[in-house]
């Protein structure tokens, strides 16, 4: 299967409507590869992949949007964080077995969508909406409705056999009137795409088979990737607040010390040497 990690916009010239598609492979694989997760939350991780993906692509500052999943099921947190050049990482916990695939019966009663904006500049904005249909598609729609206003349709399709995903977005244009003709019309065929199709036809044949009759405008895909941004150096810095005591311990117990990355599984080794090359790590002891 052809690896597709591209977002692709488009608009029409006669419906005041904006729409997103995405198809994603190896940036889908790489997030969830290591993790041995529950095929239910695989899945669930690829949706959220794919909403923050989509998300993040009608960001209007530089900076960073994170979607995230909670609750006191099976499942706690799971949670997709994206920047505004579609560069995403996400991770999932659970405190227990989980046996079921709808969403509140892996999150709980109490589940919450969560979605947080943090711009380079400017203030951060949260909005949160309560899981009531075990869709985490209608979720975002009605973030959407409260914050923004705007009506709005997001589909989400998994594909566990090859571990793809895609999502598909349709928005009425901000600032213009609502067309409820053109806007009905255009979800209501956007409703036909099938799982299969969304994960394994090209971009442009998909839209050309829902909306062969409209004159739609395809601008040109943006790459989506999978990036961690951990680093060894973000690891000391973090054992910096750790007091140097405490670190000689450890290691003196196990022989080294490991941190271990929870979004890409990557391992980061401090020994003795290591340890004490930290600069300034004695400040946290003697602040206390």
């Amino acid at each position: 299967m052809t690896l597709k990690n591209e977002l692709h916009r488009f608009t029409f010239d006669h419906h005041n409507v904006r729409g997103e598609l995405v198809q994603l492979s190896d940036t889908y694989q790489q997030l969830i590869a290591g993790h041995d997760y529950p095929p239910a939350v695989a899945a669930l991780l690829g949706e959220l992949l794919v909403v923050t993906s989509m998300l993040t692509a009608t960001l209007k500052f530089k900076g960073h949007i994170n979607v995230q999943l909670q609750g006191s099921g099976a499942l706690n947190f799971a949670t997709v964080n994206g920047s505004h050049d579609l560069s995403l990482r996400g991770v999932a916990r659970t405190t227990g077995n989980v046996e079921e695939s709808s969403l509140q019966a892996m999150l709980g009663d109490d589940a919450l969508l969560i979605i947080t904006l943090t711009p380079e500049q400017g203030e951060r904005y949260q909005g949160m909406v309560k899981i009531e249909d075990n869709q985490l598609a209608t979720a975002v729609e009605r973030y959407f409705a409260q914050s923004e206003q705007l009506p709005t349709r997001i589909w989400t399709y998994i594909d566990p056999e090859h571990n793809t995903c895609a999502g598909m977005l349709l928005q009425v244009l901000p600032g213009t009137q609502v067309d409820d003709h053109g806007y009905e019309h255009t979800v209501t065929l956007a409703d036909t795409l099938t799982t299969e199709e969304a994960n394994q036809l090209p971009a442009v044949e998909i839209l050309r088979r829902l909306y062969h009759e409209d004159d739609v405008v395809l601008y040109p895909p943006q790459h989506v990737s999978f990036r961690c941004g951990c680093s060894r150096e973000r690891t000391a810095t973090a054992l910096r607040s750790i007091a140097r005591d405490e670190l000689r311990e450890i290691i003196v117990q196990d022989g080294k010390l490991t941190l271990t990355c929870d979004y890409c599984l990557t391992e980061y080794h401090y020994d003795t040497i290591d340890v004490e090359a930290l600069d300034g790590h004695d400040a946290p002891a003697q602040s206390q």
